[in-house]
């Protein structure tokens, strides 16, 4: 009895289990590539994160007294006796309840500071002091603090304000910031007139004061215009003395209490 002859289609089924063994060779192969790329060190990284490490572990600890999350630090019951504390700054001292003869003299002294702080300018004819019983008025140049017909002080104001409120800070003393103009109209989107523009300057100097440390509940900033000037107004050398920032020291305390 002849064999039947096996077709193409049964060899092929019985030669498939070649294709699974090829794959898992393949698998198996890749598999030991990858060990062997992980177990290859590269000593030069290798020696960088050891120092990483070691520096990590080896710094020195920031705090003395580590706070926990949750807890609350821990107050020093007394300073070490070996610890210097400073002394704290020197401040003028108050006098709510000086007598009119200690207020004079603390008004003259403020004066004299005044005077030595602008020395230059007063010799210079640039900015005036005058002194009384009742008031200390320093009479500021408009061009000392701002430009032509705005009310932003500009660079050299800063230093001015500052030598002010070095003299002034530490006092109680009431001050009132006033703001003249000459009589050109001025109408812009910002000062219709000149009440507005005189206003906003004297506003302008009360900030910096308070910016410099000056208490502003001792401060008022009043704005006349044109309309009490000290020169006449049909010459620039007129107009120039008349666009000016007065500050009046009172030697009082009470701010709405002083008038002038």
């Amino acid at each position: 009895m002849r064999r039947r002859r096996q077709s193409h289609e049964d060899l092929h089924n019985r030669e498939r289990w070649l294709i699974s063994y090829a794959d898992f060779i393949t698998l198996l192969f890749a598999f030991f590539v990858v060990m062997y790329s992980v177990s290859s060190i590269n000593e030069g990284k290798y020696k960088v994160l050891s120092e990483t490490m070691s520096g990590v572990f080896n710094a020195p600890q920031r705090s003395f007294q580590p706070v926990e999350v949750g807890d609350q630090p821990r107050r020093a019951d007394s300073a070490p006796a070996d610890q210097v504390i400073p002394p704290p700054v020197a401040e003028a001292p108050r006098h709510p309840d000086m007598d009119e003869q200690g207020r004079v003299e603390a008004l003259r002294a403020m004066s004299d500071r005044l005077a030595l702080e602008f020395d230059a300018l007063i010799h210079q004819g640039v900015v005036s002091l005058e002194t009384s019983d009742q008031w200390l008025e320093l009479n500021l140049p408009d061009s000392l603090l701002f430009s032509s017909g705005d009310a932003e002080p500009h660079y050299d104001a800063f230093e001015v304000v500052a030598k002010i409120a070095r003299v002034l800070r530490g006092h109680d003393n009431a001050i009132k910031v006033e703001g003249f103009t000459d009589n050109q109209p001025i109408k812009t989107p910002r000062f219709p007139s000149n009440w507005e523009l005189s206003a906003a300057r004297a506003a302008a100097l009360v900030r910096m004061l308070v910016r410099e440390g000056i208490e502003p509940e001792r401060m008022a900033a009043v704005g006349y215009g044109q309309y009490q000037p000290v020169a006449r107004n049909d010459t620039e050398e007129g107009r120039r003395r008349n666009r000016r920032v007065v500050l009046l020291i009172s030697r009082d305390a009470s701010i709405r209490g002083t008038m002038r």
